[in-house]
């Protein structure tokens, strides 16, 4: 009996998960495949510990994009709280993303999957107005 194929998923990470955070996606098993970086049209907020992306807007927010195999994907669902029981913070989504040119396959556009914060749960919260949660931390931390 023959094991069926896995489909390839990508996700976009913008906040712990990425390189060098908190809860780098890097030391996860199965490893992931950093395939580069995008920009999504979005909002950031400071959640305190961690940010969150709205959809949408002016501004955008840049993330790190991965291939990730389906075991993978299901591990960030229960660190991001959407699976097995929602909690109702996040969001999953899938969203269009364009690679930017620094990557290897700048250009190429890619269906990536993305936790977006829950409607209400950034009211009120400090905007990170440059979309980029790195930058933001190191800038606060100093």
């Amino acid at each position: 009996m023959s094991q069926p194929v896995p489909t390839v998923r990508h996700v976009f990470v913008y906040g712990t998960l990425r390189r060098g955070e908190q809860r780098d996606i890097n030391r996860l098993q199965p490893a992931p495949v950093q395939r580069g970086w995008a920009r999504v049209p979005g909002v950031l907020y400071d959640l305190g510990a961690y940010p969150g992306l709205r959809l949408g807007g002016q501004g955008s927010v840049l993330g790190e994009v991965y291939e990730v195999s389906a075991d993978l994907e299901r591990q960030l669902d229960a660190i991001e709280e959407v699976w097995p029981q929602p909690n109702g913070e996040y969001l999953k989504r899938e969203v269009l993303v364009r690679l930017e040119a620094r990557s290897f396959e700048g250009g190429r556009e890619i269906v990536c999957v993305l936790y977006e914060i829950a409607p209400g749960r950034a009211t009120g919260k400090p905007l990170i107005a440059s979309g980029d949660w790195v930058q933001y931390r190191a800038g606060n931390s100093a």
